[in-house]
């Protein structure tokens, strides 16, 4: 009976260093979490009234603070913000109202696109303004 207790205290105390010694392999194999207020905790990437909607800001640190730039996408098409003076934002589709982040901004810009309304493939930067559907297909 002793020899019993013996082996099964070697098998167990074997496999808790063998535990210990999986351990930095299985944390390295992870991937690393983004810091905390770092430019990954602002961007968002979700389906909203049916069509992908994505942001990130792409400028980050002391140049950020002073105004900060997002790259926004709804279905895959770029959507131009606008950043006000009080700091709220503004989209190309919806300007005549302001937002609080820039998700609402998209959001707001999703709600007023009608069912079949796509964003333009070039966005505005790439367009002259001729009057019309505001930077949309009909």
């Amino acid at each position: 009976m002793r020899r019993a207790r013996r082996r099964d205290l070697l098998r167990g105390l074997f496999g808790a260093s063998a535990a210990l010694a999986m351990t930095p392999v299985v944390a390295a194999s992870r991937p690393p979490r983004p810091a905390p207020g770092g430019p990954a905790a602002f961007s968002f990437d979700e389906t909203y009234r049916g069509r992908r909607i994505r942001g990130a800001l792409t400028s980050w640190g002391p140049a950020a603070e002073a105004g900060a730039e997002w790259e926004v996408t709804v279905d895959g098409r770029p959507l131009h913000l606008m950043r006000r003076a009080d700091g709220t934002w503004l989209s190309m589709v919806d300007h005549y109202r302001s937002y609080a982040t820039p998700r609402e901004a998209v959001r707001a810009a999703v709600d007023e696109l009608g069912p079949g309304e796509r964003l333009r493939e070039d966005g505005p930067a790439h367009h002259t303004y001729t009057g019309g559907h505001h930077g949309l297909h009909p």
